[in-house]
């Protein structure tokens, strides 16, 4: 059906009723960066429910008061079970660290082990729980590692 033929009060009834981000069933490990942003993340959150609560306008209050409890819910839950994990150079691939290592192409690449709202693969951070994480934690310089079913040389860990 075309847009043109529903009511405007339909559209925003379907906006303000905005599902649950997912939390994650792993542990919530997080660097004290990765807290950092959950923090910041949280304290916009509330700011754009204050802003919403604000509002005059009682269409655009219902949409971005959706959001903003939405978006409240999930960073609330994810600062109360964040576990900060500190990391110590050990020479060994870990949480919080980085890793780089050689495909059998010849290509490097290097990726920081991190936790899931941290993770951004475009610039080289990889969740804990990814398989590139599992299959590279606990390795070290001069292990193979099998990577999306090719074998990685680990050539240097941070």
């Amino acid at each position: 059906m075309s847009v043109a033929f529903t009511r405007e009060e339909d559209l925003e009834a379907t906006a303000a009723d905005l599902p649950d981000r997912p939390v994650s069933p792993h542990a919530n490990l997080v660097t004290p960066q990765g807290l950092a942003a959950i923090d910041d993340a949280l304290a916009q959150a509330r700011a754009a429910y204050g802003a919403a609560q604000a509002s005059g306008s009682i269409e655009a209050d219902r949409t971005a008061m959706a959001r903003a409890t939405r978006d409240l819910r999930y960073w609330s839950a994810r600062r109360a079970n964040a576990q900060v994990v500190e990391t110590a150079a050990e020479g060994r691939v870990r949480f919080g660290g980085s890793v780089t290592i050689e495909r059998e192409d010849g290509r490097t690449q290097t990726w920081r082990i991190v936790g899931e709202d941290e993770a951004d693969p475009a610039n080289g951070s990889v969740s804990h729980v990814s398989p590139l994480a599992r299959a590279l934690t606990g390795k070290g310089v001069g292990d193979e590692a099998v990577v999306a079913g090719q074998a990685v040389d680990i050539i240097a860990v941070d």
